[in-house]
């Protein structure tokens, strides 16, 4: 896990309900875009955005399994909706709604990753952020361990199969 450079303050900001934020990425995750909402709403400029890995934002409360989720998700060349804990540069923190895409050139080929969020519903952060609670709460147990990673993944499909859902059964599910 990356050494974070700014300290979470426990403040959380809203993102205004009519905005999108839009950001592109190459296949390893480092910014090519960021549009002025996502300036704004993380607290960077463009200079401190682009050619940095997308994971600048990325909240500690965040579980590695549902990033890894993303990521076998995209890389099978699928499209993924997910809640997302963010990280401002001033400490504070932000919830999104995610939908994130390959993004292909002419033959097809996967060049990089395209991503709209958008201001979550109260209620769907209430369900997604005592999930994600549980989900870190493993990985912390076994922080110590190489398993953490994967205890947590385990947890969470667990929990998705217990309630017959995949990952995006769930975000739909709790999704107005």
């Amino acid at each position: 896990m990356r050494e974070l450079a700014v300290a979470p303050s426990g403040v959380e900001r809203r993102m205004p309900a009519n905005e999108l934020i839009v950001s592109k990425t190459d296949t390893k995750g480092l910014i090519t875009y960021a549009n002025d909402v996502f300036q704004r709403v993380a607290g960077y400029s463009e200079d401190q955005l682009v050619g940095k890995p997308h994971n600048i934002v990325r909240h500690p409360d965040m579980p590695r399994a549902v990033f890894k989720l993303l990521w076998d998700t995209l890389e099978a060349g699928q499209e993924i909706f997910a809640y997302v804990n963010n990280l401002a540069s001033d400490g504070a923190h932000y919830w999104v709604f995610a939908h994130i895409t390959p993004s292909r050139d002419a033959h097809g080929r996967t060049i990089g990753y395209h991503s709209n969020r958008r201001a979550p519903a109260p209620d769907a952060v209430a369900v997604v952020r005592d999930l994600y609670a549980v989900l870190r709460a493993e990985e912390r147990r076994a922080a110590h361990s190489p398993d953490g990673l994967a205890a947590s993944t385990r947890l969470l499909q667990e929990t998705l199969d217990s309630r017959g859902q995949s990952y995006d059964d769930f975000v739909w599910s709790v999704t107005p």
